[in-house]
């Protein structure tokens, strides 16, 4: 158990590999209920969300969800998010735990005139991230509702083991899977039954491990206040709409985010980034790959220097080789 955002959080269960292992090739569950959650409701639910985000809310239809940010004026982020549409004036945001107050206070902010109401959910969830590719039939059986009939980036009510629950086909290991949102008092109950048919508990180690295999970015390394967004290969969250934030945001980028492997060595966040002997960026992410058997890193990089093929990462004052690589590391 380690400290995290103000909790107490598993790094492993069982062992990071053998828990890494379940996710890609059976069913794990994260217990996730540290993340926050915002209730964003009222007649101009949608304007506020289109004002305070890039990407396109009102593409979202009722019973789905959507990836998106929350822009800070300078051209960095407050948070990465998920937007889910409960019903046609209303919306549930998902934020990272350690930036709850923060985005509280951001939201807060930017409401003025908006006819909306925000509210704090966050004590009154619990969240297990119900990942693998054998989710859906695992689950299948103790559910009301046909898990085949939902698609990526569902969002719907349920009965799981009677107990009434939301479920987002949503996650963060690159593999099939459900986010189930229930009531925190309940969350315990649930994380027991879920154990009883076979779903392996997670921690925060596998977590780490398989979203860096995906190539997904996390709040803190590869994203933040003052690293510019568009670095990353998320190039695709932003739509051409008003929002705030939007001038800053469109200003070209002087580092990428590029993905590494070494043979060896692994490598984890700060570790200078060289090119010809000279700093060039640094890690913001690296593991040795359980899936791929070798260590793997994402990198910042400046613009320039982001296209060569060969970089060395300095280790204790020592160079190791490190050959760019396409992102994701691993696709299932």
């Amino acid at each position: 158990m380690v400290p995290f955002g103000g909790w107490e959080m598993p790094v492993q269960y069982a062992g990071l590999r053998a828990e890494h292992q379940a996710v890609r090739e059976g069913v794990g569950v994260f217990d996730v209920s540290h993340m926050g959650e915002f209730r964003v409701q009222g007649k101009d639910a949608l304007k506020f969300l289109q004002f305070v985000t890039p990407n396109d809310v009102s593409k979202i239809r009722v019973g789905r969800a959507q990836y998106n940010w929350l822009p800070n004026e300078r051209g960095g982020l407050v948070d990465d998010i998920y937007v889910y549409r409960a019903g046609e004036d209303e919306y549930l945001m998902v934020v990272n735990a350690s930036n709850i107050g923060k985005d509280w206070a951001h939201l807060q902010s930017l409401k003025g005139d908006f006819d909306v109401q925000l509210s704090d959910e966050s004590d009154r969830w619990g969240l297990l991230a119900v990942q693998g590719p054998k989710a859906e039939e695992t689950l299948q059986p103790h559910i009301d509702v046909d898990l085949s009939a939902k698609k990526k980036n569902a969002y719907f009510p349920a009965k799981l083991f009677g107990f009434d629950v939301h479920l987002a086909r949503t996650g963060y290991t690159g593999e099939d899977g459900f986010e189930v949102f229930c009531d925190a008092s309940e969350a315990e109950t649930l994380w027991d039954k879920l154990l009883a048919i076979g779903v392996t508990p997670a921690g925060l180690g596998a977590r780490d491990t398989l979203r860096l295999e995906a190539g997904f970015p996390l709040y803190g390394h590869e994203f933040g206040e003052d690293i510019h967004p568009l670095s990353s290969h998320y190039g695709w969250v932003p739509k051409d709409k008003e929002y705030f934030g939007r001038e800053a945001l469109r200003a070209e980028p002087t580092q990428k985010l590029i993905g590494l492997r070494l043979d060896k060595v692994p490598v984890r966040e700060g570790y200078p980034v060289k090119q010809g002997g000279a700093v060039v960026g640094h890690v913001t992410s690296g593991t040795s790959s359980p899936t791929l058997g070798h260590p793997i890193a994402l990198a910042l990089v400046d613009r320039e220097a982001a296209d060569a093929a060969d970089f060395e990462v300095e280790v204790r004052g020592k160079a190791h080789p490190a050959v760019r690589t396409d992102v994701p590391f691993y696709q299932p």
